[in-house]
This record gives C-alpha cells, structure tokens and sequence, in this order.
C-alpha cells in the first residue's frame, strides 16, 4: 500500500502520476489542474472556514460589553461551535462518498455563510451561542479537504499532502485572530462608525470570503484526476457486492481502526481547538500582559501550523519508506507523546518567557500529530474512506468539547492545572495507538500476518 506504480499509458497530468492518476509529488508553488489546483482550492477554501469559525473570539471585549455577556455564556458559546462541529464532521464523510468532495464542501460554505451575515444581528447571549453552534458546522469542510486529498495523491505523498492542506487551512485560525481586530478598527476609525455598530459590520468580511471561496470551488474545482463524482457512482470489485451508500457507512463504522484513530485525533487536534480557546486568556492572567501581547501568543500558536501540521505528514511519509505502515503508526505515538509531555510542563512553568517557550514547543508537536493521524486515515479502507475520514474529524470535535467541559468551564481547578491534566489525558489517549493492526501490514508491536487469510485482509482493507 506504501509502494508507487507506474503506468504505461500516456500522462497527460502536468506531474507524475501512478496507476491511478493521482499524483506522486505535491509541488505547492503549482496549480496545475487537476491535482494541484484541487490542493489550493481545498486548503483556501478550508481557510475561510477556519477564519469564520474563529472570528468571533478576538473581538469578544467588545461584544461582551454589547450583548452583557458572562463568562458562562462565553464558556457555552465556545463548547457550541465545537457541537456543531462534531455532527457535521461525522455527516461530511458519508456526503464525500455520496456526492464527492467538491460539492459537499461548497455546500457546507454556502449554507454556513448566512450564519457568519447573520452574526451582525444577534441582540442576547441565547442568540449568541446559536450562532457560534450555526458556524462550527462550517469545520465540516476539514473532512472534505483531508478527503480530497487522498482522492488526488498517491499514497507516498498523501500524509504530506494532507498535512500542509490542513496545515496552512488551520492558520485560518491564527490570521483572524490578527485581521478581524484590524478590520473593526478600520471600520470604526476610518469610516466613523460607533464601537457597537463596527464590530457588527466587520462580519461581512469573513461571510464574503467563505461564500466566494464555495462558489471557486463549484466552478473550478475536480473531485478525481478524471472526472467528477456522480450520484452513486462508486467503482467497487465485483467480488463485493456491498456498493450501496448505506453499507459504506456500515463498512466503516464496524472498523475499529476508524475508531481509535477517532480517539487520538480527539486528544491532538481536540486539545489544539481547546488551547486555541484558553491560552490567550491565560498568558493573560497568569502574566498579566496586555491583550496585544496575549493575543500575539495566541495567534502565533494557530499560525504554527502552516509548518507544523505538513512536518507530521512529512514524518509519516518517511517513515513509512522506512518501515512501512508501522513506521506510521511508531511516528504518531512518539509525536503525540511528546507532545502530551510539553502540555503537562506548559502548566507547571510559573516564568513568562520559559511559558512562551514551551507553548512554540507545544504547539509544533501537538499539530504535527494532527498530521500524523492523518497520515494513517488514507490506509483504514478505501471504500469507506470517506467514512473514517469523518469518524477521525468528529473525533477531534469531540475530544475539544470533552477537554473544555471537563476541566476549562467552571473547573475548581486552575487553569495552569488544567492544562497540565490536559497533558496526562493526551498521554492516556495516545496508548491506544498499539491497537491498530493491519494483518498483512502489521502494528507498532507485531509484524505481518503469514495467516493465508492475508491476501483477504488487504483486499478489504482497498475496498
């Protein structure tokens, strides 16, 4: 599954593709259609999804005054975009084996963008956290991208592939902490608009971008090397006869590998959307900076994963030129270690500068796990990828609401205390790792199969 192949039929693609048309190098400086020009569009239009989502919060001083908010309608509003997030996640996978990912991403944009408009209206806290519920389900998109990308690059390049796709996407979350501040500012300074009213009318900026990001995709974007997805249109061995959309979802969701993926991408990518949601305030009581710098700390954490998140794909690669799926899965527990281990010293270092060091430690390694995963979802199942793709996102929708819940919304305990218990559940959750076995590929622990059953396991594992 980790080999490339050649084809002798001619290659019309502007880069080397294998057997099956996707591409065997990712050149990110090209947009060469079909496979590069997926890649831009996929990770842009994740971008404007990501900026939205987190748009609100670096203008939260201002709309808690507006609307009269507490701090438990801010806690609850925050745990509501990650709801959202977790049903829409786990539906986009089955939408991508439906419709395809092109379609099914414009349309989670399309239909989200109204509720970003719609933010500039809200009058009460209820309203508040409907709305940020309303957005989260633009996150959903992250599945498609993840799945656009297996669907255009060989399996030698796909971890890099998707992790510098979700990488640079995942920035998004780190830019608008910068931009919207500037945006409302602009509004209100340069064009005389009271406090109240500009940071309503800032919000025509993200919902605009997100709209026009869905409508490139429709017009511009390709689900496959060749072709468009159909309705049902699935190519599947004559030798299985499970074609059908529902026993798709099936086949993935009695796959247990999809399942601990689930869970330890809710404990990297899950702890990375609750820290992006608690750090800025944070540094700013611990410290007692200004919410400049705090915010400076914060965006400088999201927009890690520009680099962060493509290093863990780019690690999975090699491992598994290495040593195959195993290195794979060997590459996700160190890195996911690690990284629980520097979010447990993140809460036990009491000096500013040592805090600001070790959060750029943090943030490389919990990111590069997000990567990491992803670089095992592509080998699960084939026919079900879409499926699993979706199980392993909703999962990090729900390890952020777990983590938020449990220990950052009315905890007795403190927050440095917190994330250092944050730290010790990442440990925990990354054991499991060991639990995945591809009988003909084998595990962190065991070597292939020689059971002659093999030949069936990996037939169904491409299926």
């Amino acid at each position: 599954m980790e080999a490339q192949y050649s084809t002798k039929e001619p290659n019309f693609f502007s880069l080397p593709v294998d057997a099956d048309q996707k591409a065997t190098v990712l050149r990110p400086f090209s947009i060469a259609p079909p496979h590069m020009r997926a890649f831009h569009l996929a990770w842009l239009s994740l971008f404007s999804c990501f900026f939205s989502t987190f748009s609100i919060p670096p203008l939260l001083p201002v709309i808690r005054d507006n609307l009269n908010l507490t701090d438990t309608d801010i806690s609850h509003a925050g745990i509501a975009s990650f709801m959202g997030s977790i049903f829409s996640r786990f539906a986009m996978g089955p939408a991508c084996d439906l419709v395809g990912p092109r379609v099914a991403s414009a349309t989670v944009s399309l239909l989200t963008a109204p509720a970003i408009l719609a933010t500039s209206l809200i009058s009460s806290p209820q309203s508040f956290i409907v709305i940020r519920f309303l957005i989260g389900f633009s996150l959903a998109n992250f599945v498609a991208n993840q799945y656009w990308m297996t669907s255009m690059f060989s399996g030698s390049v796909v971890g890099l592939a998707n992790g510098v796709s979700a990488g640079w996407a995942n920035a998004g979350s780190g830019v608008t902490q910068l931009v919207m501040p500037f945006i409302y500012s602009f509004i209100m300074d340069h064009l005389n608009v009271r406090s109240f009213t500009a940071w309503r009318v800032s919000f025509i900026v993200p919902a605009t971008f997100q709209t026009a990001m869905a409508i490139l995709v429709l017009v511009f974007g390709q689900d496959r090397p060749s072709r468009n997805y159909k309705l049902f249109d699935h190519k599947v061995d004559a030798k299985y006869k499970a074609n059908n959309f529902f026993e798709v979802v099936l086949h993935g969701l009695k796959n247990h590998r999809g399942w601990v993926l689930a869970l330890i991408y809710g404990f990297c990518y899950g702890v990375e959307l609750t820290t992006d949601n608690i750090i800025a305030q944070y540094f700013y009581d611990r410290f007692g900076v200004n919410l400049q710098v705090a915010g400076t700390i914060a965006a400088s954490f999201g927009i890690a994963n520009v680099f962060s998140r493509p290093v863990g794909g780019m690690i999975s690669d090699q491992m598994a030129r290495w040593f195959g799926i195993r290195g794979r899965l060997w590459g996700l527990w160190l890195v996911q270690t690690v990284a629980g281990l520097t979010c447990v010293l993140l809460g036990r270092v009491n000096s500013l500068w040592g805090s600001i060091a070790v959060t750029c430690i943090f943030s490389v390694f919990v990111q590069a796990a997000g990567g990491l995963t992803f670089g095992v979802v592509p080998f699960v199942s084939k026919r079900s990828l879409g499926m699993i793709s979706g199980m392993t996102g909703s999962g990090g929708a729900i390890g952020a609401v777990i983590t938020q819940l449990l220990l950052f919304s009315g905890s007795k305990l403190s927050t440095q205390a917190s994330i250092s218990l944050m730290g010790v559940m990442m440990l925990i959750c990354t054991q499991p790792v060991s639990f995945i076995y591809f009988p003909p590929l084998g595990g962190m622990l065991c070597g292939p199969s020689d059971d002659s059953s093999s030949a069936i396991d990996r037939d169904r594992l491409l299926q």
